[in-house]
């Protein structure tokens, strides 16, 4: 077992443990090269296949590709005494678990607030290809100041190996499963999607919506079988929940759909329609015993910063009802290379936060690409993920980072920034390719 003052791959010492799941135990840190905080996960590998093993060390460098303001960044992926670690960005905060457990059923513009920023994240992961597989209450953080953040990216995936039909064997925790994914299938874009609703779901009503149960053989099939009640006290959010539980797989809108509809419901906006869609199918619905508060439930994975008790409910977003917009701009530079769209997600009273997704038009693969754009004046844009900024008086240029860089006819990528400011006027993007 680590001790406290023991040294992770010659820079990360141990200062104190803050939390502890099926996964490993987790760590507060000191960076000793950087002198910065951090969260160091030593991953529990007593069990494991070589071959696990080194999966959990490729998913782990994978996830760390993905910078987003409201995803627990990876920072690094090391080795200490033949295990895996992870080295993760400190958030000091707590689980929408544990605000559950204490505080019971949310208010619905607390949830949507939560849900909006976590749904933005996964959104930019599924971009990038990169599904979570295990998104719960568990895996939220809320800090002090609102902020909500999702972690644990990618790591479900390796621990398990078998269907999740094997009790033993459960990947990811299971009163947030989809269907599917209960039913022995891969977790897809879609299952993260209605897990998202599951967990949103629980903060809304105070336990998810298959309940919790200490069989987990009898939580599975009722997860299975996709039948619970529909929420009671969500009015607008209560709809978009019923929207991303839908049990057919085809019928949920996509992450990025489901943050537009989380943005609309926290702003107190009409929701945008449902695309239409064949084959809709109803979902069944029955009554359970009366509801009790979420507990902790067999294979879920915890992963709580501790030492930081919010005081009060969180007051959701930082962004004002009259500051958010969600406006999108389009401007093709080559009719077979590629095009780029533009997209306010966020913003707030001196600034904001763009989503710009980069698609090859091409009939062949590119190699790169390059976006630009003439900058608002005294506009400063910072924390860029996903790509390479460079920028000065008259040009914002942003060209792919080293993993995007490669497209296939008709595939997408997107990058994203949070700038200074007030939201400009959508700008006239250009799109170039290195081919």
């Amino acid at each position: 077992m680590p001790e406290e003052g023991e040294v992770i791959a010659g820079r990360y010492r141990l200062v104190s443990s803050i939390g502890q799941g099926s996964m490993g135990v987790v760590w507060q840190a000191r960076d000793e090269q950087l002198d910065r905080v951090v969260a160091v996960k030593l991953l529990n590998t007593d069990r494991r296949s070589p071959d696990a093993v080194a999966q959990m060390l490729r998913e782990g460098r994978v996830t760390g590709r993905l910078r987003h303001p409201h995803a627990i960044s990876v920072y690094e992926v090391v080795e200490h005494d033949g295990k895996p670690c992870l080295v993760l960005e400190y958030l000091p905060s707590r689980s929408l678990a544990a605000l559950v457990a204490e505080r019971g059923a949310l208010p619905p513009g607390v949830v949507a607030a939560v849900g909006r920023q976590v749904a933005a994240a996964l959104a930019a992961a599924h971009a990038e290809g990169i599904v979570h597989r295990d998104v719960s209450t568990f895996n939220v953080l809320l800090a002090e100041d609102g902020i909500a953040k999702i972690t644990d990216f990618g790591i479900a995936r390796a621990v398990g190996e078998g269907t999740v039909t094997d009790a033993r064997l459960i990947v990811g925790t299971p009163a947030f499963l989809a269907p599917e994914v209960a039913a022995g299938e891969a977790a897809t874009f879609a299952s993260d999607v209605f897990s998202l609703g599951a967990t949103l779901y629980a903060a809304l009503e105070g336990t998810p919506p298959f309940g919790v149960d200490d069989n987990p053989y009898a939580l599975l099939q009722r997860v299975v079988r996709g039948e619970f009640e529909p929420p009671q006290l969500g009015g607008p959010l209560g709809e978009v929940l019923l929207r991303l539980l839908h049990r057919d797989a085809t019928q949920r809108p996509t992450m990025a759909e489901a943050h537009k509809l989380l943005a609309a419901v926290a702003e107190g906006l009409p929701l945008p329609a449902a695309p239409p869609k064949s084959g809709t199918r109803m979902l069944l619905a029955r009554r359970h015993p009366p509801r009790r508060v979420i507990a902790m439930v067999a294979g879920a994975a915890v992963l709580v910063a501790a030492g930081v008790v919010i005081g009060t409910v969180l007051q959701g977003d930082r962004p004002s009802s009259s500051a958010q917009t969600n406006s999108t701009t389009a401007t093709t530079t080559t009719a077979t290379a590629c095009d780029v769209r533009y997209e306010v997600t966020n913003s707030w009273p001196g600034g904001y936060q763009v989503e710009v997704t980069v698609r090859n038009t091409s009939p062949g693969g590119l190699t790169g690409w390059t976006t630009t754009w003439q900058p608002a004046e005294g506009h400063t844009i910072g924390n860029l993920w996903n790509g390479t900024l460079t920028q000065n008086a008259t040009a914002v240029t942003v060209t792919n980072a080293g993993h995007n860089a490669v497209l296939a006819a008709g595939a997408t990528t997107s990058f994203g920034f949070v700038a200074a400011g007030p939201e400009p006027a959508r700008p006239a993007v250009t799109c170039s390719t290195a081919n």
